[in-house]
């Protein structure tokens, strides 16, 4: 089933919706298909412009043909940028004056983390590692290659997504599943559908946790310390299975794709089924709705927000494309009290989905800024929205707020 949400061009003046007491600006416009953010210690963000590479599965073939036209519909299916721009407010007014591109001919690329003065991307097939200078507003030297990351010439999902610990010592990379629910053979899933940890010292690779169909935030939470990330779940099991879900990563842990979902419900249509993994399989810690495409994660350690959402978790949800009612194309609010979920989801950044059932946006990551405030990447609207309280936001991007 295709239910997308056609894309059109937002209206003159248009805001996303935000909760009483809040501003919402336009951080950053005429972006090319930004996907993913990075805040720098100086307050500059770095954000990923990209899309799926050309040497991907779901681009051959009548299926093909026909996923491309879906996805162009809602805005997907560009020529990926291949680059990150960065952005600089230059006047502390809430919104970027400076937009330059700061990395060029990547593969499309998702997750960065900087460690002391190397900065790291995750392209599509391999972990880059680059010379950082602060306050550079462009790195023109070649990448290091330190890791061959699983690509290929199928590559189901294709963002690979990068988190540093607080010790600078290991990354942590997100890799998606080769399929939807293993129809690509059982075969097509080696390496892929975890999250991996890489020494940054030794090089050296290993998987951290497995069974997770496609894994894209990662963020840290503040009270427990504890890895969390947010999963895309399966399709084709109805309006109201499987439930995209976040979680605490437990190191070896094993959760479920593709034999099972959810823990230890099994995928009938997985075969030949693997009785003795299902049963090992982790139950996810909290469920986000059914294919709303919960990529982005954040968790709040900052002050400059209220109380309410301090230690909680930001999710930005792309979107369902297959879902009836439609689902997603928001940014919701997860409490946390004592480092875990303490509550049902809120909405905090609403309104990209018209009641013609057309959408001006489709949120995808979320990230702090220097500040503290939100900000969304919105990669079919082209901008980088910010979202911070009434009263902290400068006179001088008022007008303009909500």
């Amino acid at each position: 089933m295709v239910n997308i949400a056609p894309v059109e061009e937002r209206p003159a003046g248009f805001l996303p919706t935000a909760p009483a007491g809040f501003t919402v600006t336009q951080f950053a416009s005429g972006l090319a298909h930004p996907r993913w953010l990075y805040t720098l210690p100086d307050g500059d963000v770095l954000v990923a412009e990209s899309d799926a590479p050309r040497e991907h599965d779901e681009g051959s073939g009548l299926f093909g043909w026909i996923r491309r036209q879906v996805m162009k519909r809602a805005g997907a299916g560009v020529p990926s940028p291949d680059r990150i721009v960065l952005l600089r407010d230059t006047d502390d007014g809430g919104v970027a004056t400076m937009q330059t591109v700061f990395l060029r001919g990547l593969h499309s690329p998702f997750g960065i983390a900087l460690v002391g003065n190397h900065l790291y991307v995750a392209d599509t097939d391999a972990l880059l590692r680059f010379d950082y200078v602060p306050g550079a507003t462009s790195i023109t030297s070649a990448a290091a290659k330190v890791a061959d990351l699983p690509a290929g010439p199928i590559n189901h999902h294709w963002t690979k997504n990068v988190l540093a610990d607080h010790s600078g010592k290991h990354l942590y990379i997100t890799v998606g599943s080769n399929s939807n629910a293993g129809e690509n053979g059982i075969d097509a899933e080696e390496g892929r559908a975890r999250i991996l940890e890489f020494d940054v010292d030794t090089g050296s690779l290993r998987p951290y946790a497995t069974g997770l169909r496609n894994a894209n935030g990662l963020s840290w939470q503040p009270d427990s310390g504890a890895l969390w990330t947010a999963v895309n779940e399966r399709d084709d099991l109805g309006n109201n299975l499987v439930p995209d879900y976040m979680t605490a990563v437990k190191e070896g842990a094993f959760y479920g794709f593709p034999y099972s979902y959810y823990g230890q419900h099994v995928d009938a249509r997985v075969k030949p089924q693997r009785p003795d993994l299902v049963g090992k399989a982790v139950v996810p810690d909290y469920a986000l709705g059914n294919h709303t495409a919960s990529l982005g994660l954040a968790f709040y350690d900052r002050t400059l927000f209220p109380a309410h959402y301090r230690g909680g978790a930001f999710v930005g949800q792309h979107g369902s494309w297959n879902r009836k009612p439609r689902t997603g194309y928001k940014v919701v609010f997860v409490p946390f009290v004592n480092g875990k979920p303490a509550g049902a989801p809120e909405d905090f950044l609403s309104g990209f989905l018209l009641e013609d059932g057309h959408a001006v946006g489709r949120p995808v990551g979320v990230a702090l800024d220097a500040h503290g405030a939100l900000l969304v990447a919105d990669d079919v609207g082209n901008a980088v929205w910010r979202v911070a309280p009434r009263n902290q936001v400068k006179s001088t991007v008022s007008p303009t707020a909500r």
